[in-house]
């Protein structure tokens, strides 16, 4: 990955808290990575499809799901997202041949290691969603939205801020 891509990625991540509003009744904030070829059209298709879900998903377009790095992943956490997905295309359509066959493995490796420390692992989503499923992104959408709001506020790996300074 790029220099230009990584940078670009975390600037989205650390802008997080200012790009989803948090309503009064508290709602989860869900950050999620999409590939490019598949799940990000997928979501478009839903979109444009005016299939409904929840708003309160930050969309990252990433080239393929094996380009989400772990630390994308601690970083929008620590940022303050209660939940991240990552989805990509269903295995033998990757438009990079095995990529998101690769982000399946590191991804396991991730859940493990946050089980591991006691995280939940709830907060953390990974699916498959094609260009033409945008009626099974909106319903992962909901589910994963729902599954994050039984969990509540994350607090685990948030970081506090105090007017810049941390505490």
């Amino acid at each position: 990955m790029g220099v230009d891509e990584r940078q670009r990625i975390m600037t989205e991540i650390q802008n997080l808290k200012s790009k989803i509003q948090n309503p009064p009744d508290w709602q989860p904030r869900i950050l999620a990575f999409l590939c490019n070829w598949c799940s990000y059209a997928g979501a478009d298709l839903a979109g444009v499809s005016r299939l409904q879900y929840p708003p309160n998903v930050r969309v990252i377009r990433v080239p393929c799901s094996a380009r989400v790095d772990p630390v994308f992943i601690l970083a929008a956490l620590q940022r303050g997202a209660d939940g991240v997905l990552v989805s990509g295309c269903h295995p033998g359509d990757c438009h990079y041949l095995s990529g998101n066959l690769v982000a399946r493995r590191r991804f396991a490796l991730l859940k493990a290691l946050l089980d591991e420390v006691g995280f939940e692992t709830n907060r953390v989503h990974f699916s498959w969603v094609s260009a033409a499923e945008g009626g099974r992104f909106a319903e992962l959408i909901r589910e994963v939205t729902e599954k994050v709001r039984a969990l509540g506020p994350a607090r685990q790996l948030v970081k506090r801020f105090n007017e810049g300074i941390e505490t």
